[in-house]
């Protein structure tokens, strides 16, 4: 049986097209500047943001999402929902019913982790994810990759174009910035960044770092059973797992935090409220006879 897996830092998987536009309108910029013949045209914050959540709204209506009272939702509030707003940025998170073993950010906040993730990670280990890839938006690389999907596919569509202006940007182009983001990998810079931003998110909200080290121990665990060629490719471009949880260990213990990590329980399932029952105390009047 072949096995499912997917490197963390994945952005965006592929998606259906079904508009004939999308909600999305960057101006005249974006044509004027293959016209112009420039490379470097620059997206923005806000329009690598526009385009992410137009995105991340057609990935959410394709995959099963959990519901409010889902229990892999209950367990992401309690755990992350504190740490939603911070860094100048709101995020939104929301799990993809999945086997898979995957989380991603992207430009606009979003996060989404997949329940196969919260399956093999426990609290603090499943933070230390969450934290590398809000790491990735906090440091950009979640807008420079949108950026370079842009540039690949949207402004190559558009040197056809008689128009003087672009006024929307369409599904089809939508899609192969989608695609493009598949395999559109961070560099090791990125990556080893964003470890270190997920390290000082434990360690500045007082959680275990060495759960930074258990989570990409399983992650290296997982890819000595995948498909090598799967893991050569996708390592490329993403540092070892095994050499990430070597880092982790090296920072804890500069700091003199480092202990063997113990994995702890981990529940994805409803809380069980327990019902409190009342006894309901009853009182006896007493009656008095007068005497004649």
């Amino acid at each position: 049986m072949e096995k499912k897996f997917i490197v963390l830092g994945v952005l965006l998987a592929s998606f259906a097209v079904t508009k004939a536009n999308a909600q999305i309108n960057l101006g005249e910029k974006a044509i004027g500047a293959v016209q112009k013949g420039v490379t470097a045209f620059t997206l923005t914050n806000a329009d690598a943001a526009a385009l992410s959540k137009e995105a991340v709204a057609k990935l959410d209506a394709e995959n099963e999402v959990a519901g409010p009272n889902d229990g892999y939702t209950l367990r992401l509030n309690r755990i992350f929902g504190k740490h939603a707003i911070g860094d100048g940025f709101t995020l939104n998170y929301k799990v993809y019913k999945l086997k898979e073993v995957n989380a991603f950010a992207t430009a606009d906040g979003s996060v989404r982790v997949y329940s196969g993730l919260m399956d093999i990670m426990d609290d603090n280990e499943l933070l230390a994810v969450i934290g590398h890839e809000i790491g990735h938006v906090a440091n950009n690389d979640s807008r420079d990759a949108m950026r370079a999907a842009y540039q690949k596919e949207a402004l190559i569509d558009g040197v056809s174009s008689q128009s003087a202006k672009i006024a929307s940007i369409t599904d089809s182009q939508l899609g192969k910035i989608g695609s493009a983001l598949i395999d559109s990998k961070h560099s090791r810079t990125q990556e080893s960044e964003a470890d270190l931003y997920a390290y000082n998110f434990l360690k500045n909200n007082g959680y275990d770092v060495n759960a930074e080290e258990s989570a990409f121990r399983i992650l290296a665990k997982m890819s000595e059973g995948a498909d090598s060629s799967f893991i050569t490719r996708m390592m490329s471009s993403h540092p070892d797992s095994k050499k990430r949880a070597d880092d982790a260990r090296k920072r804890a213990e500069k700091d003199g935090l480092y202990k063997p990590y113990v994995q702890k329980k981990i529940d994805n399932s409803v809380p069980v409220v327990k019902k409190t029952t009342t006894t309901k105390k009853t009182t006896t009047k007493k009656t008095t006879t007068k005497k004649k």
